[in-house]
C-alpha cells in the first residue's frame, strides 16, 4: 500500500496537510463525487467511475489506485493498470486499453503502467495536486520495475483550432509553446513526452475524439 504525507499551500501561502495514498472500498463514494465534480458536461456522465470499476481497481492492481486528501477530504484520484504495449504501434482506444475502466485486462507481467484516469476537484487544482499524483505514480513505476508510464491525454483545446489545423499540427504548436492546452500542457509540465496522436481515442467533443499518447520512461531502465 502506498502512503505519503506532505504540505500544500493555499493562495495565502498557508500550509495545509495533504496525504497521497492507496484508495480502498471505504473511499468509493468520495471518489465517485470527485468524478462528478471534476468532469461536468459535456463529459459523458456514464464515464464517471461506478462501484464495480472501483472494486476492480483495488483488487486487480491496488498499486495503481491512488487518491489525494487535503485536510482529510478526498479531492482527487489517479488510476492505472499494467499492460504490455509497443509504443511504436500506438493505435488503440481508451475503452480497449482500459477495458472501459474495469481493467479486467490488467496484465501482472506487463511492462507499462497505463493511466486510466486522473482527476482533481476544480476548487483544489491550484494546489498542484495533479502533478503530485503524477509524481507518485512515477514512484510506483520505479518501485515495481516497469519500463514506462503511458496514457492518452485529451486535446481539450483542439476544438478551437480544428478548422485551421490538423491534430498533429495542434500538438506541435502546444509542445512548441505557441498554444496552451489545459491537459497537454499540464502533462508536459509533469515530464510526459508526446509520442503519437491517436484518433477516435475517446468520445470527446472538445478534443474531436483525438488524444496525444504521452510517455514517461523509467530513468533507471533507459
Amino acid at each position: 500500500m502506498y502512503r505519503k504525507e506532505l504540505f500544500v499551500f493555499d493562495p495565502d501561502k498557508k500550509p495545509l496537510r495533504a496525504v497521497i495514498r492507496s484508495y480502498t472500498q471505504a473511499d468509493f463514494a468520495d471518489l465517485i463525487e470527485v468524478q462528478r465534480v471534476s468532469f461536468p458536461p459535456p463529459f459523458p456522465s456514464e464515464l464517471w467511475w461506478n462501484e464495480e470499476q472501483l472494486h476492480n481497481h483495488v483488487t486487480l492492481f491496488p498499486q495503481g489506485a491512488l487518491c489525494v486528501e487535503v485536510e482529510g477530504q478526498v479531492v482527487g484520484s489517479m488510476t492505472g493498470l499494467r499492460v504490455q504495449i509497443d509504443p511504436a504501434h500506438p493505435l488503440h482506444t481508451w475503452a480497449e486499453i482500459t477495458d472501459d475502466g474495469y481493467i479486467r485486462n490488467h496484465d501482472p507481467h506487463g511492462d507499462t503502467l497505463y493511466i486510466v484516469d486522473i482527476s482533481v476537484m476544480p476548487a483544489f487544482r491550484h494546489f498542484g495536486l495533479g502533478k503530485l499524483l503524477m509524481q507518485s505514480m512515477y514512484e510506483v513505476v520505479i518501485h515495481t520495475g516497469l519500463r514506462r508510464l503511458l496514457g492518452g491525454g485529451r486535446m481539450s483545446g483542439y476544438h478551437r483550432h480544428a478548422e485551421t489545423m490538423s491534430a498533429e499540427q495542434y500538438l506541435e504548436k502546444v509542445t512548441a509553446g505557441d498554444l496552451y492546452d489545459p491537459v497537454i500542457t499540464f502533462l508536459l509540465r509533469c515530464g510526459r513526452m508526446p509520442i503519437a496522436v491517436v484518433p477516435e481515442y475517446l468520445e470527446d467533443e472538445e478534443s474531436r475524439n483525438y488524444a496525444a499518447l504521452m510517455e514517461w520512461e523509467n530513468p533507471f531502465l533507459t
